[in-house]
């Protein structure tokens, strides 16, 4: 089973609000999902991210692709980097 961390859309027409979510890769973007790991709001200034860092670098680390969004949202928070710092220890 390919896992992926993505975005899942919530909110009203013009007003979206995302979860950050791992789901199976052959699940529709707003389907079911594995686990929630977290929130993002574009719509406030500035971005409002929050992710549950454990978790994150957990499924991370056992093989779940991040899309190009959240992984761009993992480096904004700090994830990206923590998750190569613990690949270099091994």
């Amino acid at each position: 089973m390919a896992v992926k961390i993505r975005l899942k859309r919530m909110g009203a027409k013009k007003a979206p609000f995302y979860r950050v979510v791992v789901a199976d890769s052959r699940s529709p973007r707003d389907g079911r999902f594995i686990e929630e790991i977290g929130t993002y709001n574009p719509l406030v200034e500035p971005a409002k991210i929050s992710i549950d860092e454990e978790r994150a670098l957990r499924w991370l680390q056992t093989g779940a692709q991040p899309s190009d969004t959240v992984r761009h949202l993992f480096h904004i928070v700090g994830i990206l980097k923590k998750h190569h710092e613990l690949k270099l220890q091994k």
